[in-house]
């Protein structure tokens, strides 16, 4: 079950992919975090938004860690914090390209959320960044549209090579077009996501998406599926329609609230248990056993979307 992304050697193709706020989740949030994706000898990615800041989870101790970035108005900003990220040891950067504006997300909304007092983005900390206003309306909408660059362009990807060298990973790709055009300005991988479909009602789900992404990469780069995977059946779904490995979402902080470090562990080590037992029940002694023909999707059988 070990692999390899971007070089670097894992336990097994399931990352933690980045997600927001995790203190309100658990007091230790992205620290806790970090930890149990070192222990189970995986990646973990860090999001531009953590509530703990890159050299707080670098001193978590050893580990592979990836960093999040959302680019805003300020680039002088956007360097700052990769700078900050390749000294504390960060290795790759995924760039989310799928947020230039915040989807209606009418909870938040309902909510007029706004992070709780004693919390800060914590990597905007001292940058005028770090604090989220509560207005009558959604206070992460409005952070948004007042510092994220709406005007992102694949030109951006070029910029962000000049500033380190660190391998980009474009995160929030859905499209074989989208997908030939990261590869061309100089992408290291792609993410398949649709960030969670909290951006716009209808897109397709990411394993419906990923097939197409991964013809349209012919192997030049990997091409790696996030979101949508609570068992690890569906990371072996994931694998056969081409995948690299997955990265797992909201899974992550659910267990972080009920347990914390110990939480993550949990259910990093069942997503793997059981992602080991479909292979085994599958007849695949080791990942690239995994192939096309262990699927059927919805394009081969009306009604079936990626059954196994």
């Amino acid at each position: 079950m070990t692999t390899t992304v971007l070089g670097f050697n894992i336990s097994m193709p399931i990352m933690i992919a980045p997600t927001a706020f995790q203190k309100m989740a658990h007091p230790e949030g992205e620290c806790a975090t970090a930890r149990a994706a070192s222990a189970a000898g995986t990646i973990m990615t860090l999001s531009s938004w953590a509530t703990s800041s890159v050299e707080e989870v670098s001193s978590t101790g050893p580990g592979i860690r990836f960093f999040q970035l959302y680019v805003t108005k300020d680039r002088n900003v956007d360097a700052q914090l990769v700078k900050r990220a390749e000294r504390a040891g960060f290795k790759a950067i995924a760039l989310t390209v799928d947020t230039p504006r915040l989807g209606r997300r009418e909870a938040d909304i309902k909510n007029r959320f706004v992070l709780p007092p004693h919390l800060t983005l914590k990597n905007y900390e001292g940058l005028y960044f770090g604090k989220m206003d509560k207005t009558d309306d959604s206070g992460l909408a409005s952070y948004v549209a007042n510092q994220i660059d709406r005007s992102l362009n694949w030109k951006d990807v070029k910029w962000l090579q000049t500033i380190t060298s660190l391998p980009i990973l474009v995160k929030g790709v859905l499209t074989a077009e989208d997908a030939s055009l990261a590869i061309q300005y100089g992408a290291a991988g792609i993410i398949v996501s649709n960030h969670g479909a909290r951006q716009l009602d209808y897109v397709p789900a990411t394993v419906m998406a990923l097939e197409e992404v991964v013809h349209a990469a012919k192997g030049r780069v990997p091409v790696f599926l996030d979101g949508g995977v609570r068992r690890g059946t569906d990371v072996f779904k994931a694998l056969a329609l081409g995948a690299s490995g997955v990265f797992v979402g909201r899974p992550v902080p659910f267990s972080l609230a009920v347990d914390g470090e110990a939480g993550v562990r949990k259910v990093l080590q069942m997503l793997r248990d059981e992602f080991e037992l479909t292979m085994a029940l599958s007849g695949c002694r080791s990942l690239k056993e995994i192939t096309r023909n262990h699927v059927v999707t919805h394009w081969d059988t009306p009604g079936a979307v990626a059954r196994l």
